[in-house]
């Protein structure tokens, strides 16, 4: 008699991935293996290949699942600060994601990758759109949205990286960033009114 878990699991796309995250989280990227994956998920070394078919096709799946949650924590943002916060928020919420998603090596970028192209335009989408009101001059504004990305992203792979565990104290990232770049703003503000 053939052992059930071998050959069904009620949704395997999703324990798969679950588990890819893990392993990431712990050990990166470089340590996945669907072969280790299907033992984690109790299912045959060759049923992820049906879903993914290998494992950059997983890498692309975490990555294009990171952008669609990356545009749903974005959304509805009061303001590019708020959009940065959130951003904060995101990858520390979701470590591994974050970490696939901007290492385009890993993963397919290719045009026949309509998940993966569709959720990366909705979360570029949601970033530009907290940067498109601070200027009637597009290119200003885009400009501006690049430096707020910089800024966001830079805090939130130092907060992942560990560097910033001594300077927060225990204090929340989010907070802390939304501090952060009120500062920046009075510092702004004191250099205009000096002149």
């Amino acid at each position: 008699m053939t052992n059930r878990r071998t050959y069904h699991h009620g949704d395997l796309r999703q324990a798969v991935l679950t588990a890819a995250l893990d392993v990431i989280a712990t050990e990166g990227p470089g340590a996945l293996s669907l072969r280790d994956l299907a033992r984690r998920a109790g299912v045959s070394h060759a049923a992820p290949a049906h879903h993914f078919k290998d494992r950059t096709g997983l890498l692309t799946a975490i990555a294009a699942q990171g952008y669609d949650l990356l545009a749903e924590a974005l959304a509805g943002a009061a303001d590019l600060r708020e959009r940065g916060v959130r951003y904060v928020r995101f990858a520390a919420a979701h470590p591994a994601h974050f970490q696939v998603m901007f290492q385009p090596d890993l993963y397919r970028e290719r045009a026949d990758d309509a998940e993966l192209l569709a959720a990366r335009a909705r979360a570029s989408a949601e970033l530009r759109s907290g940067a498109a009101t601070l200027a009637a001059d597009p290119a200003v504004a885009r400009d501006t949205g690049i430096a707020a990305w910089s800024l966001a992203h830079g805090f939130a792979t130092l907060l992942l990286t560990h560097n910033l565990d001594d300077p927060l104290g225990g204090r929340d990232p989010g907070e802390t960033f939304r501090a952060l770049t009120g500062l920046l703003g009075s510092a702004q503000l004191t250099d205009t009114a000096r002149e």
